[in-house]
């Protein structure tokens, strides 16, 4: 699937379907990506994408993953934090998993497949999803059995895969409606571990 910053529900439902997700550290064409380094989240002042940035010598179509770095221009991680917190400090679930999203957040990490890998190991772990993660060695491929999503899910626009969006219970519901295909860690916040139930529920059948 690719290495993500917060992944989208979709993305997780995808990956927990299959059971096993795996990240191809040598993945390319980043520019066409979305979701490589940015995610999005529904708060007080409606929808917004939360971008890690990058040091533009390594964001190009050349540049593998596992070598792009983070730039530490802008004070992004206070900014993302206090969107963080205006988004979902009055959460049912912010506080019990604030100190560890804060650790990822306020960390020192240096290359964008780092952050977003810890990220992803506070998602499933305070989530309790049964799902294996695997990082592809350098050189290594996807076998022909599994399913290949890079290019199909995360991006700009879109995907076109099986999967349905269930409503689920948001913070923001009654001034904005249900917000599908928002990061997972919408989901994480206002449900918990019940979340589950929800990507499940989004490939029943599927």
């Amino acid at each position: 699937m690719g290495s993500m910053c917060a992944a989208s529900v979709r993305c997780y439902a995808a990956a927990l379907k299959a059971g096993t997700l795996l990240v191809d550290l040598d993945e390319r064409r980043l520019p066409l990506r979305h979701s490589h380094h940015r995610y999005r989240v529904d708060g007080p002042n409606g929808l917004q994408t939360l971008t890690v940035p990058l040091v533009g010598a390594t964001n190009n179509m050349m540049t593998p993953l596992r070598d792009v770095l983070i730039s530490e221009h802008g004070d992004w991680r206070r900014l993302h934090w206090g969107a963080l917190y205006s988004a979902y400090g009055r959460s049912p679930y912010f506080d019990y998993v604030a100190d560890d999203l804060s650790r990822v957040i306020h960390g020192s990490q240096r290359y964008l497949h780092e952050f977003n890998r810890q990220m992803h190991e506070v998602i499933v772990d305070f989530m309790d999803l049964p799902l294996e993660t695997r990082y592809l060695e350098q050189g290594g491929e996807v076998a022909a059995a599994d399913e290949d999503l890079r290019g199909r899910i995360g991006m700009k626009k879109p995907d076109t895969l099986p999967i349905v969006n269930v409503a689920y219970y948001q913070m923001w519901t009654a001034r904005d409606g249900f917000q599908a295909d928002l990061s997972i860690l919408d989901l994480m916040m206002n449900m918990g571990r019940e979340g589950i139930l929800t990507l499940m529920a989004m490939t029943e059948g599927k």
